[in-house]
């Protein structure tokens, strides 16, 4: 993934099911293979997840996928 870049879309999802590190690496690195993702961080204090992504490239519903394929819940 790289930086941020003018023209992406950054959104903060809560996520339930998540509480460890394990948890963190899971849920970004499914976010990293999807085509667009720029940036993901887990927020295991708050339940939140911030994804930015270009959305030419992928959908908002592409990376919610992501997180639910790894057996997590966005709410």
């Amino acid at each position: 993934m790289t930086g941020s870049v003018q023209g992406d879309t950054t959104v903060v999802l809560r996520v339930e099911g998540m509480s460890c590190g394990h948890c963190r690496a899971a849920v970004e690195k499914a976010l990293s293979t999807v085509t667009g993702v720029t940036a993901a961080s887990v927020d295991l204090t708050n339940g939140v997840v911030k994804v930015t992504y270009d959305g030419s490239e992928s959908t908002l519903l592409e990376a919610k996928n992501a997180i639910t394929g790894q057996g997590y819940k966005v709410v």
